[in-house]
């Protein structure tokens, strides 16, 4: 099982492990063996997510996820198979948990007295200032 928060756990019967070879440098050893792991979970189907988390995780996640449902991460900056299945289930659960995090609402704040009195302040100096650049009036 994987514990998401104290609401939410997955069960590992809901997730698969796909393996096959990573790219990049490595000589024979990248072409040979299958280190690179994409962990699958079906989003749509899952017995462990509630109505209301599978729509935001969805919505949250939509560029992970295909048209059947399915949500990848794949990992292959490690050398090791198992490395790689422990980075992707972990980049898995930290990917849910932001998705199902509650949004907090913005509370709104007043400007202070203080600022509006400056920023008034500053408007009149600096027009004073470009009045003052006028034209000088001539004396009789």
């Amino acid at each position: 099982m994987l514990q998401l928060n104290s609401k939410l756990a997955i069960s590992m019967r809901e997730i698969r492990f796909v393996y096959g070879t990573s790219t990049g440098p490595g000589g024979q050893h990248v072409n040979k063996v299958a280190t690179k792991a994409t962990l699958l979970f079906d989003v749509l189907h899952s017995d462990s997510l509630t109505p209301f988390q599978r729509n935001r995780i969805l919505t949250k996640l939509s560029t992970r996820i295909n048209k059947h449902g399915l949500l990848r991460v794949s990992s292959s900056k490690h050398r090791s198979q198992r490395a790689n299945k422990e980075a992707a289930t972990d980049r898995f659960v930290e990917l849910l948990r932001d998705a199902i995090k509650p949004i907090q609402k913005r509370k709104k704040s007043r400007v202070p007295r203080a600022s509006k009195k400056k920023r008034l302040q500053n408007k009149k100096k600096r027009g004073e200032t470009k009045r003052l650049r006028g034209k000088v009036q001539p004396h009789d």
